[in-house]
């Protein structure tokens, strides 16, 4: 893998069950079939050529280069310019057919101008590049197959295949006008093959598709642009059938230069659940949002005691944790980690973050359930008899558990949540019982959470280091925004999180104050956080401003990652993060009320 490749290098393409990652000279290096969490087939971007990849590409020197998604869709065009001519690389994944035991990925290379000599190179790897396949070629191309994979791969194009490497490779040529389509399409190897796909016809029937959901967003002008490449990666990150989102398309891109934070993301989180369920309402998809909604009540059925922060993208709950040695890391960066032991935590703010998602969609009239306030209710029992604990951190951090600002304020959230649910839908509760228990975790909070010498509330109980989490705590209602108290948290943040505008989730350690160029990178998420607040203080030309630099942080076509690192200016962290673009759809929301003097969420979900 040469190492000039960069998190930003990747576009982004998906069907709704899984997805690819295509790099700047229309390489596949990251496939997992059929599944978003499934063995990844080409996994070049976490090791090398080796470890298998996809790649169309001119044979001669390249003068220039450009990338774009085709209008508003999630149809990737790469166009090349060789002295000979230009051509098109056209990459997008059909919608899932029927069956879901077929998936398809099609590339179309598309002569624009003179003609360019063109190479093909194929090497699928499955079970994360470790297995050679077993190779067949046929008059429309060749099929691959190892263990109970199957794919088939087709094309006008003669293919040759090389036995020492398992490589799939062909050179031809492209003229002006001409299209010649390449359609990978797995199975089930011990299936029949299935109907071999049309490439064109799947092309106009999926960019009509994205263009028809594109069309229902609900935004300013002025934002439409950010906002509607958000949602379209929010839904290329949400499985069609189960409504789970991914927390991101990739596992072990690094958080951290030349450290270990390498986590998988191909899960979904209770923990994104409000701010998810706020950018599909604002934006105008109720269906979206029912999905989600959905996905959640079957994941916190059952004991509320053994809810987790993260499960699989059908509700599985166990996520096994495990290093995969053969492949060496993005870069080099290792481990390269398979399953999220994160799942064995317990994180009591994820209560909070139910309670305000399930209230939310009932300000938004989602059609109820029958069975969700029982559900709710049990989720109070436990946590009042819990609340008291220690717990993980929302961000996961492997040390002890602490007293965390954060999930007090949460389970206040759920408290909260509740109490609304009984004062304006007329639910039965026991409401005074739960206002005492309210008050009591809002004293305690205040008490505890708050550091007098730093004028801030702090990340634990008793501790002197900040967390930009605390930057939600007007957001959920639990302050306003003017109070004394929060107005320190806000600019304490500021002044120790905050470098060149960006925010980081907790204050470094003291060695990593001294050398920023190294360590882990600006947590997005958090500084689309600082732009809310902004606009709760009514700062919303500050909040614009900084709105505008973080937009300037995604690669070129509209996508972030999880971090950024203002000093080596490069994005970290698993690629495209869902938290990210929720952050910054929940942003631009923000922005376009704030500026028409509207109210926003806090007040929308139970500011008192």
């Amino acid at each position: 893998m040469p190492q000039r490749k960069r998190i930003e290098d990747y576009g982004f393409i998906g069907n709704m069950r899984t997805a690819a990652l295509v790099d700047r000279d229309a390489s596949v290096d990251w496939l997992c079939l059929p599944r978003f969490d499934s063995d990844a087939c080409c996994a070049a971007i976490l090791g090398d050529h080796d470890n298998g990849y996809w790649k169309i590409w001119p044979s001669d020197a390249i003068r220039s280069t450009t990338r774009r998604y085709r209008g508003e869709t999630l149809v990737l065009e790469t166009v090349a310019e060789t002295d000979s001519g230009q051509v098109a690389i056209i990459d997008f994944m059909p919608l899932a057919r029927e069956n879901d035991s077929v998936l398809d990925v099609v590339r179309i290379v598309e002569g624009r101008k003179g003609r360019v000599e063109m190479h093909h190179d194929a090497a699928f790897r499955f079970g994360y590049g470790h297995i050679a396949p077993w190779i067949n070629k046929h008059d429309s191309g060749a099929t691959v197959v190892a263990g109970p994979d199957g794919i088939r791969l087709e094309t006008p194009i003669p293919l040759e295949s090389r036995k020492d490497t398992s490589l799939l490779t062909a050179s031809f040529c492209v003229q002006e006008g001409e299209r010649i389509p390449f359609v990978l399409t797995w199975y089930r190897s011990f299936c029949d093959a299935p109907p071999s796909r049309d490439a064109e016809q799947a092309l106009y029937e999926t960019e009509q598709w994205w263009q028809e959901w594109s069309s229902r967003c609900e935004i300013d002008d002025q934002y439409r642009e950010p906002v509607i490449r958000s949602l379209l990666v929010l839904k290329g990150l949400t499985h069609i059938e189960t409504g789970g989102m991914v927390g991101a398309a990739t596992t072990s891109l690094p958080e951290k230069i030349g450290g270990s934070f390498n986590w998988d993301y191909r899960y979904t989180w209770l923990r994104d659940s409000t701010f998810t369920l706020y950018a599909l309402l604002t934006s105008g998809y109720t269906s979206e949002a029912l999905a989600w909604r959905q996905w959640l009540l079957r994941a916190v059925a059952g004991d509320p005691g053994k809810l987790q922060p993260l499960y699989g993208l059908a509700g599985e709950r166990r996520i096994y944790q495990h290093d995969i040695e053969w492949l060496a890391g993005f870069r080099g960066n290792g481990p390269v980690r398979i399953g999220n032991d994160a799942y064995r935590q317990q994180q009591l703010d994820i209560y909070g973050e139910v309670m305000d998602a399930l209230h939310l969609g009932r300000l938004h009239d989602i059609e109820p359930d029958e069975d969700l306030w029982a559900i709710q209710c049990q989720l109070i029992d436990y946590l009042e008899a819990h609340w008291q604990e220690k717990g993980m951190s929302l961000w996961e951090h492997r040390d002890e558990p602490q007293y965390y600002t954060h999930s007090k304020v949460m389970a206040w959230v759920a408290v909260d949540r509740a109490i609304k649910s009984v004062e304006e839908f007329g639910l039965e509760g026991d409401i005074e019982h739960w206002k005492e228990l309210r008050q009591r975790i809002h004293d305690e909070v205040c008490e505890k959470g708050f550091n007098k010498q730093l004028n801030s509330f702090v990340q634990y109980y008793g501790a002197d280091t900040l967390d930009a989490s605390l930057l939600l705590i007007p957001q959920v209602g639990f302050l306003p925004v003017d109070d004394p108290r929060m107005l320190g948290t806000i600019e304490a943040i500021q002044q120790h999180l905050v470098r060149d505008d960006f925010v980081y989730r907790f204050q470094s350690r003291e060695k990593e104050q001294q050398n920023l160029s190294n360590g882990e990178g600006a947590f997005l998420v958090c500084c689309f956080w600082l732009v809310d607040t902004l606009v709760l203080l009514d700062r919303c030309d500050d909040a614009q401003a900084l709105f505008d630099k973080l937009l300037s942080v995604r690669n070129d076509l509209g996508l972030l990652s999880e971090e950024y690192h203002p000093v080596h200016k490069c994005l970290l962290g698993n690629f495209p993060q869902a938290f990210s673009h929720v952050g910054l759809i929940n942003s631009a929301h923000n922005l376009s009320r704030g500026k028409q003097g509207q109210r926003g969420p806090a007040q929308e979900r139970g500011e008192e």
